[in-house]
């Protein structure tokens, strides 16, 4: 049997209430990314029960990185092809002006 990595996912879900959409990036020690993104979807479903209006919306993406969990340690990436220039890129996927970062309390 394969020995488990550990993967990062990101899921995204749709806050209602406050008409926002959240990702969220959970490590998972797993055989494999498919097993990964199955536990990850498990876990947003149970994370949506704790909070009002609170919709999965049944996208998730993983990234396998390794063993070595240390300051700096590469957990998601993601590559997306494009000829915008990086301000606009950053403006279009981003920095949108709509963002909230950090934790809530």
């Amino acid at each position: 049997m394969k020995e488990a990595s550990w993967y990062g996912v990101r899921s995204v879900f749709r806050h209602h209430l406050l008409e926002v959409y959240e990702e969220r990036i959970t490590l998972w020690r797993a055989q494999s990314l498919d097993e990964a993104i199955e536990r990850a979807e498990v876990e947003a479903l149970e994370y949506c029960l704790h909070l009002d209006e609170v919709e999965y919306v049944r996208f998730s993406e993983a990234y396998g990185f390794d063993d070595a969990l240390e300051d700096g340690v590469e957990v998601f990436s993601l590559m997306r092809g494009s000829r915008l220039p990086p301000g606009q890129y950053i403006e279009r996927f981003f920095a949108t002006g709509s963002e909230s970062t950090g934790f809530i309390q």
